[in-house]
């Protein structure tokens, strides 16, 4: 079997190539072609052109780079119908893959498509999914809550467990490991910083989180600041770090992400699936998101959630505190950063909201990869 698969950001790319493992275990023989990043390279994907040139998010950010993107829609639909797949796999970032998908049905209109990671249409936008349902055949969703949307709107669907509840957790022993190798001491507070992973994220938030890094420095003077982060904005947030008074410690390297989330007691992240990684790992968290103005105002107008925060979606709850657009500013976020360090009750909470959510999400089940490829087996080998 041949697959195409379109993978637009980090998380994509996390998901394309637990998929590619999957898609091996059964079909040995199997092939890839599309766009990925270096995990997907590592399953063997050469990709079509870098993928951080789709990592963008919102109305506003977008429109400078809108001809590009036309220019590598029209080049992806043209590979993909070169390369005549079984199916085509887009996964997630779907203003880029949705385009490709139909673009590419305008020429072979009996074209497998298979979208990975539903739409949020229980948040906004509910008519995306009756848009989708006209390129795409089948979904894999990651939440638990998904599959009835999709299949109202026409596309068969599989929830296929999120990635990060079967993920593998660092110990104590990595913990202390990790406190040694940058002289933290035992009992200081390590506190995670996580901005994003787009550009645009990076670039809007960065000042405002390290701004409520320092005022909840002056309350907790001995906090020390972990700021991981991805190839993508690496350099970006290398360059923004070198300038903050918090001199956080910047890592790249996911074993030693890893060993810094098991040595962390507190995050202050931007809204996404970081939050769930978050939750795997039992940090308690304060959520941050803001955009462009005019994305902002048409996103608020649309939204039909009281919360965004994945943990708080999937375990019914809202005990991850969350500050979105105009609300996202310095000193809220400190005075949630200290409650959520301080407060005993509030930090108890939110482990038993993240407890939930992992089981919810297929902690202890098989691995999600395997389900997904399960999945668009089935898609495509059982009759239209």
């Amino acid at each position: 079997m041949k697959f195409f698969l379109i993978a637009g950001e980090p998380s994509g790319d996390h998901l394309g190539a637990a998929l590619m493992v999957g898609l091996k275990a059964l079909v040995p023989d199997a092939t890839f072609h599309g766009i990925g990043g270096p995990r997907m390279a590592a399953e063997g994907l050469e990709s079509l052109f870098p993928m951080d040139e789709l990592s963008l998010m919102g109305i506003w950010e977008i429109l400078p780079r809108y001809r590009h993107l036309k220019r590598r829609i029209a080049e992806t639909a043209e590979a993909v119908i070169a390369c005549d797949p079984d199916a085509l796999i887009t996964i997630d970032s779907p203003d880029f893959c949705l385009r490709v998908a139909a673009a590419v049905r305008e020429q072979r209109p009996r074209q497998r498509t298979i979208h990975y990671v539903a739409p949020s249409v229980w948040a906004w936008r509910a008519g995306r999914a009756l848009k989708m349902a006209k390129v795409i055949d089948h979904v894999l969703a990651i939440l638990p809550f998904e599959p009835p949307y999709m299949q109202a709107a026409g596309m068969s669907c599989d929830f296929v467990g999120h990635p990060v509840a079967t993920a593998t957790v660092s110990g104590p022993d990595d913990a202390a490991l990790f406190r040694a190798r940058h002289g933290i001491a035992p009992e200081a507070p390590v506190v995670l910083c996580l901005p994003g992973s787009r550009k645009s994220e990076v670039s809007r938030l960065a000042a405002r989180f390290d701004e409520a890094l320092m005022r909840l420095r002056d309350r907790v003077p001995e906090i020390r600041v972990v700021l991981p982060t991805v190839p993508g904005v690496a350099h970006m947030v290398h360059d923004m770090a070198r300038r903050w008074p918090t001199a956080p410690i910047v890592i790249e390297e996911s074993e030693e992400k890893m060993a810094a989330f098991a040595a962390a007691d507190l995050a202050l992240a931007a809204s996404g699936t970081v939050s769930l990684e978050l939750a795997a790992n039992r940090i308690p968290m304060v959520i941050g998101y803001d955009m462009a103005p005019l994305s902002r105002l048409i996103i608020g107008a649309l939204l039909k959630t009281d919360t965004v925060t994945l943990v708080n979606l999937v375990s019914d709850t809202r005990a991850v505190p969350e500050f979105l657009g105009s609300a996202c500013k310095p000193g809220p976020l400190a005075l949630a950063l200290q409650g959520a360090l301080e407060d005993m009750p509030a930090r108890k909470a939110q482990l038993d909201a993240m407890d939930l959510t992992m089981d919810r999400l297929g902690k202890g089940g098989e691995a999600p990869g395997l389900r997904a490829a399960r999945s668009v087996i089935r898609a495509i080998t059982e009759p239209r």
